[in-house]
């Protein structure tokens, strides 16, 4: 089977971002049936979006019937959903208000960031640096999360799930604009296909 990406760094990045996310998304759902789903079905409706997006980068990866468009358009839905749910309509309570703030006003800044950057028809004409500001917007958000929930919050036994679970879709954003940034160097490059 044929891949896309031909240089070794591209190739590292998307097996990086599918292995993390594939083993961080099997201990969310492992969570989800150890506290049982009326703990948890909030992460379990996560995950769902998160395991589209893992299966659309593998398609992408493997040129399995997925355009570039479909990849962007489905994928750049999938992680706005994520953010809309977990960090703008449903934000977990923490105990730092600050964290709280600054989580919130960077989660609305990331999907704005979303929409104007991916969206987008002329998306392939961003600068590299234009499309790698999502991924540290997103990592931002979870690494205020993890100080907060590290040092703020109470440790129980649901602990270590949330802290895995905040870092999925920064491993899943830091694959998709990898993807993003190799199909703005093809079209900057003039070449008519991305994969080649």
């Amino acid at each position: 089977m044929q891949t896309r990406f031909k240089k070794g760094t591209k190739i590292f990045d998307i097996v990086v971002t599918a292995v993390g996310g594939t083993l961080s998304v099997a201990v969310m759902l492992y969570g989800v049936f150890h506290f049982g789903l009326r703990e948890t079905w909030p992460e379990l409706v996560l995950n769902v979006f998160y395991v589209a997006c893992l299966a659309m980068i593998w398609m992408y990866f493997f040129n399995c019937r997925i355009s570039t468009q479909h990849f962007n358009y489905w994928c750049s839905i999938s992680v706005g959903l994520t953010i809309l749910l977990r960090d703008i309509l449903f934000p977990p309570p923490l105990a730092n208000y600050a964290f709280h703030l600054s989580c919130l006003t960077l989660a609305v800044l990331l999907l704005y960031t979303l929409t104007y950057f991916y969206a987008r028809k002329n998306w392939k004409s961003y600068t590299k640096g234009n499309l790698w500001i999502i991924f540290v917007i997103d990592a931002l958000i979870a690494t205020l999360y993890n100080i907060d929930i590290s040092f703020f919050e109470p440790v129980d036994e649901y602990t270590n799930y949330l802290l895995t679970e905040i870092w999925i879709r920064p491993t899943i954003t830091y694959g998709l604009v990898a993807c993003f940034v190799t199909e703005t160097e093809s079209a900057n490059a003039g070449e008519p296909n991305a994969h080649k």
